[in-house]
């Protein structure tokens, strides 16, 4: 799309304004957004029609999406007398963010919509599309950890779905045959592959038909590196003074990944992926723990681990990233602004919400969270425990989307290191323009 982040932004802005002083009611956020008798209607009369178009971009979970909204329905009819009607859009991570973009500046915005905490909240913020949610009930449940990763300004702008504790994944029955051990170094990364294609096993999944999967690379190697030679990165980034030739050697780690990675890896998505770890097909996966439902539709009693991955041969730099990530925000601009808050407190209601994150095999995020931890999610911990962690690295949505088709263009011999480094570079220094 040709058109400027800031060109649509100051369209979107100026529909704002015409549409009068009902819509400036509507924007006002926080405790004022709470859901009012007069929004339900007459709870002995007829039902009140509602439609709220919901954005969630992971279409992997629709079917636990689908039976959370009917519940949610449920309840309002029951103690609302809303007829409430859901239109349910689930596009892939590949196409979710242009499209949204698209819609939010055209002023067609879903009522509620996910975004990426770390890396998209600041940009939306910023341009007016995310409504202030501080004071409603979800928010006093958030974990004090996760809390911080949906605020800015002192706001609360989402709910947190979420919170992950990821590296790659590697299946434990393999490692367990072969008396191996995640390694620390990339060094030790090297003989463990050597070792597994001696005994006929294929080390790494590939599936790179997606973009966003191969750019996973970039966030694990940059906030290795960040957190143990350069601190400084994203600061000097942002300021237009740094360079992703600085981060060079994440390329030495993806290239033994792809020469030791199962074929055709640009026919393969990440739900194919899935099935084809969960069957054995490989030792190891560049992918996270999100994955766990799809891998485990596919062989229940499949058991993966989460490690760190190893970008140089120190071994400090081998850490585990710390991340909220898909997360769900309301549109000012809704004109059932109301219910689609109460919908947010639903995802993190006291009695339903630990059935519905357990569901997706998430990360307990909230006090009402009482399952039990994940074998995978406990893996993670012990890295965590032993300070090899580091929080996600904010690099800009627009940097990442292209990394991930640089990558792919690697992959398949089109683009050299130098290219894909000087195109993030671009895009970076595009993205300033139009967010400083």
């Amino acid at each position: 799309m040709k058109t400027s982040w800031k060109t649509m932004l100051a369209g979107a802005l100026a529909a704002m304004l015409l549409t009068g002083c009902g819509s400036n009611a509507a924007k006002s956020g926080g405790a004022a957004g709470s859901a009012s008798s007069g929004a339900a209607g007459s709870e002995t009369g007829a039902a009140k029609a509602v439609t709220l178009k919901m954005f969630v971009a992971i279409p992997r979970f629709k079917q636990q999406f689908d039976q959370y909204v009917e519940q949610f329905k449920a309840k309002m009819k029951a103690e609302k007398n809303i007829d409430l009607t859901v239109q349910m859009e689930m596009p892939t991570a590949d196409t979710a963010p242009q499209i949204l973009k698209t819609r939010l500046a055209s002023n067609d915005a879903p009522d509620i919509f996910s975004l990426h905490a770390i890396n998209e909240i600041p940009s939306f913020y910023k341009a007016g599309y995310l409504a202030d949610l501080s004071g409603q009930p979800f928010t006093d449940k958030l974990l004090d950890s996760v809390k911080s990763s949906v605020s800015i300004d002192g706001k609360i702008v989402a709910v947190p779905l979420e919170k992950l504790s990821w590296g790659y994944l590697y299946n434990k029955a393999i490692f367990a045959e072969h008396g191996l051990t995640p390694p620390a170094t990339l060094s030790e990364m090297k003989t463990l592959t050597e070792t597994l294609q001696a005994k006929g096993v294929t080390p790494f999944l590939l599936s790179y038909s997606e973009s966003w999967i191969p750019q996973l690379v970039l966030p694990l190697a940059a906030g290795a590196l960040i957190n143990t030679e350069n601190p400084d990165f994203i600061d000097r980034m942002n300021r237009d003074e740094g360079s992703f030739q600085e981060l060079k050697a994440m390329f030495d780690i993806f290239d033994l990944i792809n020469a030791n990675g199962t074929d055709r890896a640009l026919e393969v998505g990440g739900d194919d992926g899935a099935a084809a770890f969960a069957q054995g097909k490989a030792a190891m996966w560049l992918q996270g723990p999100w994955y766990a439902d799809t891998i485990l539709k596919s062989d229940p009693d499949f058991n993966f681990g989460v490690a760190a991955l190893p970008v140089n041969d120190n071994p400090d730099a081998t850490m585990i990233n710390l991340s909220t990530s898909t997360s769900l925000a309301v549109s000012p601009d809704s004109k059932n602004k109301e219910i689609a808050i109460e919908f947010i407190n639903y995802v993190l209601d006291d009695n339903d919400s630990n059935a519905f994150y357990e569901s997706l095999k998430f990360n307990p995020l909230a006090t009402v969270h009482t399952f039990d931890s994940f074998s995978w999610v406990n893996d993670a911990t012990e890295y965590v425990k032993q300070g090899k962690s580091y929080q996600d690295p904010v690099i800009p949505q627009a940097v990442k989307d292209e990394v991930g088709k640089g990558l792919q263009s690697y992959y398949a011999g089109q683009m050299t290191q130098d290219d894909v480094l000087n195109a993030l570079d671009r895009a970076w220094k595009n993205y300033n323009k139009v967010n400083q």
